[in-house]
């Protein structure tokens, strides 16, 4: 999978990206990451990207000349695939979101900066806008990171285990179950003795119900929407769960 990433400061996403699994994931060809200076498409001599907002007002706004040669160089015009404006004024990012996008060969990713861009990018150069949350960032490039960090986790042979990504919190709706590792004790505090016992219906019993718990506990909101079965409802009821259509 490729993404194209249009930045203002394209040198912040070096450190991440050449780390770990994304790392891992470009040298086995599964990611493709190309980064663009914004700045590389203005034509005066200062390399203005941005200027003050008609109408008055704080803050600069992004100017439309060099986004769309930038964008329309590299990608032509159409641009072959969705690109992606990184914006609190976006849809929340989540994982549904991040399944959705990862079903693409190639994303284009354009990182908002200053107060916002010139409006006619948005309504007619980007075909999506995407924030990760409820506030407010200096610019894109995090947001950016994010996305790409997620998509990426769901191609194929990223992860070592296949089924990683299924089993991750939000991938069935509800978050994970706890996780524990060696030494069976540390301080007196030990590990449930059903995953020892190498029971493996007894442990997946476990693990549904502890998602469950953790859901129940931490983000109740999940259920509402999660894929429950009659015997999910029936343990969350014993915990105290009244579900809101009942």
């Amino acid at each position: 999978m490729r993404f194209d990433i249009f930045s203002l400061f394209p040198e912040v996403f070096d450190s991440y990206l050449n780390t770990s699994i994304l790392k891992r994931a470009q040298d086995s060809g599964a990611l493709d990451v190309h980064t663009y200076n914004i700045r590389d498409w203005a034509t005066d001599k200062h390399h203005t990207t941005d200027d003050t907002p008609y109408g008055g007002g704080g803050g600069m706004v992004m100017k439309p000349e060099p986004l769309f040669a930038a964008i329309e160089t590299v990608l032509g015009d159409p641009p072959p695939c969705p690109v992606i404006l990184l914006t609190p004024q976006g849809r929340r990012f989540n994982q549904d979101i991040a399944f959705e996008l990862a079903n693409h060969d190639r994303l284009a990713l354009l990182c908002g900066r200053y107060e916002s861009v010139d409006e006619r990018i948005r309504q007619h150069l980007v075909t999506d806008s995407i924030s990760i949350g409820d506030y407010v960032l200096t610019g894109g490039e995090l947001p950016a990171l994010v996305l790409v960090d997620a998509v990426t986790r769901l191609l194929p042979g990223v992860l070592g285990d296949p089924d990683a990504a299924m089993d991750d919190s939000h991938a069935t709706g509800l978050l994970e179950y706890p996780h524990y590792t060696r030494p069976p004790e540390f301080r007196n505090w030990t590990i449930p003795d059903v995953l020892l016992s190498g029971n493996h219906a007894e442990i997946d019993r476990w693990r549904r119900q502890e998602a469950l718990r953790r859901t129940l506990n931490l983000r109740p909101d999940l259920l509402e929407t999660a894929d429950l079965q009659e015997d999910d409802i029936a343990y969350l009821k014993s915990l105290g769960y009244t579900p809101k259509n009942s």
